[in-house]
């Protein structure tokens, strides 16, 4: 927009300004020379808009090649200790080398159309200065004007080149800008998938009570839920289990309204969460995610950004609670160390407590944990869940684990296989009778260890 804005004011103004003067003198002196310099002028600028015109897409191109050279250093550098412990510098420079080869060729070919652009001005304006030398000399010659008129129409003349070129560049600069806004507008025709209703009211959680009622959702072709339906009361832990693709992680999307089902309904207090507003619906729930992203700021903003209004005393509160004092005692700077991109500078059990941190700063009355301790020791995870548990009084949990040891409290397990519940009950019950549930608790506690080495022998 800046540059746009200064070519319409120092480029084209200043042309527009210079060009009247111009043609205003030299039809006062010699018209002949004032048709000349007309003619120069407007051929200059219709060849210039002409060669922008069929270079935009190839300016687009180069634009595009740069923007994926760009997002490949920020991925290989986001992977590079994947890089380091296989040995494949190698590799990623081979690689990276034919990215930035692609963007070469790109902007050699965009600008190929810029020398085409240069060498075809330069010929006008050449033209345009023999066809001056000729004319005012003939007419002085037949005496017609003096010398002071011939010396007078050269430096007028040279003194439209100047604003022409000027122009030209502007030109350029403005085509480029294009070239990045086309880019930019390619977000804007992004149609959200998902869209509130008209004046959609602001979503409030009371109770917790939550409720997937007669839900079907299909993603893309395949069929994740039929008919399902699930019930959690207000208050109560309830554990989903099963296999990878089993369907409990989409549950948990779908209750945060990342798609909407294709039937049914989702309840929360008994209300439709369709009615209200997504950004409401999903602030009045706190989560534990099982890859903790983090900002590239210090670690008290990144707890802090669940609950911006909290005070230093709740934030330092939700850090003991997530037993981080411990850990950001060794820090140069505390709470205030900068934790890098993605959190790149904490291990994987340091970004997960700085995870939990946050859901606890949120204080909301449904918390989901998915699979919120599986990046941290066992010694830590024992204390971290005694803390879970005090955390967890009074509110709707709603747990998604692997490790079944961390669920044996929930007051109901459901169990999860191909978008069905196949076993639900205490983890006393479930153990007892057949089923899934049963194998995954024998393979967890030495069972697959003991049949197999069976098996061997």
């Amino acid at each position: 927009m800046e540059k746009i804005t200064d070519v319409l004011i120092y480029n084209i103004v200043s042309v527009i300004f210079s060009f009247i003067m111009v043609i205003a003198s030299l039809i006062y002196f010699d018209p002949v020379s004032a048709i000349v310099t007309l003619s120069v002028a407007f051929g200059f600028i219709f060849f210039s808009y002409f060669m922008q015109v069929i270079s935009q897409e190839s300016n687009v191109r180069a634009n595009d090649a740069e923007d994926v050279e760009r997002g490949n250093i920020s991925d290989f550098f986001t992977n590079i200790d994947s890089i380091k412990y296989y040995g494949k510098e190698k590799n990623i420079k081979k690689k990276f080398e034919e990215i930035i080869n692609n963007t070469k060729n790109a902007f050699m070919k965009n600008w190929g159309y810029h020398r085409w652009l240069d060498s075809g001005n330069s010929i006008l304006i050449g033209a345009g200065t023999l066809i001056l030398l000729i004319f005012p000399i003939i007419r002085f010659l037949n005496g017609e004007i003096n010398l002071g008129t011939i010396v007078f129409i050269y430096s007028v003349y040279s003194l439209l080149v100047e604003p022409l070129y000027n122009f030209i560049y502007g030109l350029r600069g403005v085509y480029s800008s294009l070239a990045d806004f086309q880019s930019l507008f390619e977000y804007g025709k992004i149609q959200r998938q998902i869209e509130d209703k008209p004046n959609a009211p602001k979503m409030t959680i009371s109770g917790g009570e939550v409720e997937f009622k007669d839900v079907s959702f299909n993603y893309g072709k395949r069929k994740i839920f039929d008919n399902f339906n699930l019930k959690i009361p207000k208050n109560s832990k309830i554990a989903l289990v099963g296999h990878s693709g089993s369907g409990k992680t989409s549950l948990i999307k779908l209750l945060y309204r990342f798609y909407d089902i294709n039937e049914g309904e989702i309840l929360i207090d008994r209300k439709d969460i369709r009615d209200f507003r997504q950004d409401s619906l999903r602030s009045e729930m706190s989560i534990v995610p099982q890859e903790c992203v983090l900002f590239d700021d210090t670690l008290y903003n990144n707890i802090l950004f669940s609950n911006p209004t909290a005070s230093k005393e709740e934030v330092m509160k939700a850090i003991k609670f997530a037993h981080l004092d411990k850990v950001i005692e060794r820090f140069p700077k505390g709470e205030n160390t900068v934790v890098g991109e993605r959190g790149i500078k904490l291990s994987g059990g340091e970004k997960q407590r700085v995870s939990i941190a946050r859901a606890i700063l949120a204080d909301k009355r449904i918390l989901i944990l998915d699979e919120a301790t599986s990046a941290l020791d066992s010694e830590t995870e024992m204390e971290i869940q005694k803390d879970l548990a005090e955390l967890m009084k009074g509110r709707t949990s709603i747990i998604i684990a692997h490790r079944l040891s961390t669920i044996m409290s929930a007051d109901k397990i459901i169990v999860l296989k191909d978008g069905k519940i196949i076993q639900q009950g205490r983890h006393s019950k479930l153990i007892e009778e057949p089923g899934d549930y049963k194998r995954f608790w024998n393979i967890q506690k030495g069972g697959y260890l003991k049949d197999n080495s069976t098996e061997k022998l």
